[in-house]
């Protein structure tokens, strides 16, 4: 019986100015991954143009994720970094899956109503389909793990179906070609050639929202800088946008449920417990009861000191262009070599004449 190795892959979209919240909510887990586990980090280039496909600085925004996972620590000679346009397999099984997803499937994403809005009919094909690609980006590597956030589990799921469906459509052809792997449904054990790849969930990723307004997420569009903490701010900066953060006049309570309905302490607290790798509870003990003429101090020191080495070493790995580019077309030649050999196979199962 075939099997497949376990494999994770984990995917960022460029799309600039990556803050806190990216970082403490994928990159930080993204190079905690990598010590247990056999990892593809790419940098989802494709996945970029689905809303705009216009954008003067693609390329460099590319390159500033690729420098933000190697400046967080990911290793890219034992691990795979690659930009997702380098490896033309992922456009040929989006295809193949676009052909296997239903039209129903896809009218339940909730993240497509969501960014076409209200003018649906003129939303681009691209990001109607945008989850047949993202399961493309898993399946091209039979990946068996993806860690998601709460915005793309469903994305997973379908991603799940998709394989099921190939290998209950070509389950005659994956026999007789002998390339089928054994795997749960259920509690039914079945035999098919795509994985049906699990969500890795290692505890709630944090929810870091804006330092000026508690109730929306930290986000590069945010029009004031003071609203997030930019991957390449240096320490002074990191430091002044901590003690600009908006709070409230009441002291830190005494126990974690009274940082209901005070999102701005709520975030503060959050930040800080995502930054010390320990829980809010905790930070509630130490800081309960103090003013945050206190606490943001504390919090700005934590923030410099755990940012500020990033922030400066990914300004580093930035400005030497060609190693980055070096990277990541060494990463996508090791990423395509990989694809093909899955995708050879799914050409025979379908009956495509390629060989």
């Amino acid at each position: 019986m075939n099997t497949i190795q376990p494999r994770v892959f984990s995917g960022v979209q460029p799309t600039g100015n990556l803050h806190l919240g990216n970082y403490l909510g994928a990159i930080k887990r993204f190079v905690a991954l990598q010590d247990d586990h056999d990892c593809i980090y790419c940098v989802v280039d494709m996945h970029s143009i689905t809303v705009q496909m216009v954008h003067e600085d693609l390329a460099d925004q590319t390159r500033e994720v690729t420098a933000a996972f190697l400046a967080a620590g990911i290793d890219p000679e034992k691990h795979i970094v690659f930009n997702q346009s380098r490896v033309p397999q992922h456009a040929e099984l989006a295809w193949i899956f676009n052909c296997v997803a239903r039209m129903g499937w896809l009218n339940r994403m909730t993240q497509f109503k969501e960014k076409a809005g209200k003018d649906r009919e003129n939303a681009s094909v691209g990001l109607f389909a945008y989850p047949t690609l993202m399961a493309a980006d898993i399946l091209a590597y039979r990946a068996t793990h993806v860690p998601v956030g709460d915005d793309q589990k469903q994305h997973l799921e379908l991603t799940r179906d998709i394989a099921q469906k190939f290998n209950n459509d070509f389950s005659d052809r994956i026999a007789e070609l002998g390339v089928g792997v054994e795997m749960m449904v259920g509690e039914e054990k079945v035999n098919g050639f795509f994985p049906l790849t699990e969500p890795l969930i290692e505890g709630p990723a944090p929810r870091v929202m804006s330092l000026r307004d508690g109730t929306k997420k930290m986000s590069k569009s945010d029009p004031s800088d003071l609203s997030r903490i930019n991957l390449t701010d240096d320490a002074d900066t990191i430091a002044k946008k901590i003690r600009k953060a908006k709070t409230d006049p009441a002291p830190l309570p005494s126990e974690v449920e009274g940082l209901k309905e005070r999102p701005e302490a709520e975030n503060l607290v959050t930040i800080f417990a995502a930054l010390a790798e320990t829980s809010r509870s905790a930070v509630i003990s130490d800081f309960g009861g103090r003013q945050f003429s206190d606490f943001k101090p504390a919090l700005a020191e934590l923030a410099v000191e755990k940012l500020a080495p990033i922030a400066a070493e990914m300004r580093r790995i930035s400005g030497d262009r060609a190693y980055v580019d070096g990277i990541l077309k060494r990463g996508g030649e090791r990423a395509e070599a990989e694809a093909e050999q899955v995708m050879k196979v799914a050409r025979k199962i379908i009956g495509l004449l390629r060989d």
